[in-house]
């Protein structure tokens, strides 16, 4: 199989695992027999500083003609303060839009040499694999940063 791969690294964190995620998906390849063909892509933070913006079209262009794409992490501290239009997380909104997608899977799992190291009771976690499904149109994803507590409660329920 042969597949182009948009690599999105994104900021702070999303580098350095996006870069392992890489090495993982060339072993992948080499054990199966597949071939990847990688093009990076700007995204998020490094967008914003390299563009101008946190979804520049380039990086639409590529991910449009990509058959898989590899995100990491977007954000930085120092976007903080900015209005929520001109965050590094509005890269992702774009990105979404473009792409049609609507979820992330966030696998969970648990592994017995870490059960003490989770804040929960290890017979309630003991064994559990699972994927939960996280949907991102609704109101509480797209909630204003500032809103109060109280506000977030009411949207997220």
């Amino acid at each position: 199989m042969e597949l182009n791969v948009l690599t999105l690294p994104g900021d702070g964190i999303g580098v350095e695992v996006t870069r392992e995620a890489v090495r993982v998906l060339h072993r992948v390849c080499d054990v199966f027999g597949h071939t990847a063909h990688l093009t990076e892509g700007l995204l998020g933070g490094i967008a914003i500083h390299k563009t101008g913006g946190p979804f520049p079209a380039e990086t639409e262009k590529l991910a449009l003609a990509a058959d898989a794409t590899l995100m990491g992490a977007v954000g930085l501290p120092e976007f903080d303060d900015w209005p929520p239009e001109k965050r590094p997380e509005r890269g992702l909104l774009g990105i979404r839009k473009t792409l049609g997608v609507y979820a992330n899977l966030r696998p969970v799992r648990s592994y017995p040499p870490l059960l003490d190291s989770s804040p929960l009771k290890n017979h309630l976690i003991d064994g559990v694999d699972m994927i939960i499904v996280r949907e991102l149109n609704g109101a509480s994803t797209m909630a204003p940063r500032a809103a109060s507590a109280a506000k977030a409660s009411r949207l997220a329920a």
